[in-house]
């Protein structure tokens, strides 16, 4: 069995520790490029996919393991916690104030139950 990413001009084998790496990145960098990701540099190539693998095997696309990666990754998610919490925070606050000026136009109270007229 031929390994195709040494037929790639590209690729250095020292650069990647498997093959399954290279494909995690890529796919990532894939990811972002379909989410809105500016390419690195002009390409020849026309699909996401495409361009994410060869700004990966050309090296332009920087990536981290190990323990450095966990701890991004931490990072990451205490970022995004932060930030929801932030949007929940304000739309409780925004919730309140719509009530409250919904309100001056809806009288949601309950009303007082009709007597019946005794004959």
């Amino acid at each position: 069995m031929i390994d195709m990413l040494s037929l790639l001009p590209q690729y250095t084998p020292d650069e990647f520790d498997s093959r399954h790496r290279l494909a995690i990145v890529a796919s990532q960098r894939a990811k972002h490029l379909t989410q809105g990701a500016k390419p690195t540099g002009p390409s020849r190539f026309t699909k996401e996919t495409t361009n994410a693998l060869d700004e990966v095997l050309r090296g332009k696309i920087k990536y981290l393991t190990g323990k450095e990666a966990r701890a991004a990754m931490k990072e990451a998610k205490r970022g995004k916690e932060g930030e929801t919490e932030r949007l929940a925070m304000m739309t409780g606050e925004d919730a309140r104030e719509i009530k409250k000026e919904l309100s001056v136009y809806v009288d949601d109270t309950a009303k007082p139950a009709a007597v019946p007229a005794e004959e």
